[in-house]
């Protein structure tokens, strides 16, 4: 039976195909595009998405985060080999504090905060968990983005109307 750290790195490991090749495909020439005021521009949601495995390394080298004490910056890129390198270096870490992890090592728990005010407190396994829904959701958005700008969609749990076969 698999450990729940072997079962989360496997899952780490197949969502990081996807997430790859959606950021690769992101125009050089549309990274302030926007599908609506309200949403995010293509730069923002980009490192975002890149550096969210890192998320996963917090649950393992840190009791909390505050925001309060250091506001949050996404990193910054400029083309795509840029925010490649921003995803393989978060990929790397988190992947490392996974196969060295144990699952014990999920249940204390981890709090996000700004400041005196706690945005959530929840076990380091249920960070891990998020960290993995905010890749697909916001993973998601960029499909959104790309298709508006008809951009071809790589497969993801199935073939795509792009990419009709794995």
């Amino acid at each position: 039976m698999k450990s729940t750290i072997q079962s989360l790195l496997k899952e780490l490991k197949q969502e990081s195909l996807v997430t790859r090749k959606m950021l690769e495909r992101i125009p050089s020439d549309k990274q302030d595009w926007q599908p609506h005021e309200k949403s995010m521009p293509i730069r923002q949601l980009a490192a975002h998405l890149a550096e969210l495995p890192d998320w996963i390394s917090l649950a393992f080298t840190t009791e909390e985060l505050d925001f309060g004490g250091k506001p949050y910056e996404l990193p910054s890129w400029v083309d795509n080999s840029a925010l490649l390198a921003i995803l393989e270096k978060s990929l790397a870490g988190a992947e490392k504090n996974l196969e060295n992890g144990k699952d014990e090592d999920l249940l204390p728990n981890w709090t996000l905060r700004n400041g005196d005010q706690v945005l959530m407190t929840i076990t380091k396994g249920e960070l891990i968990r998020h960290a993995l829904s905010q890749t697909i959701h916001h993973r998601a958005q960029l499909g959104v983005y790309l298709r508006l700008l008809d951009v071809p969609l790589p497969a993801t749990y199935g073939p795509s109307a792009d990419e009709p076969s794995f």
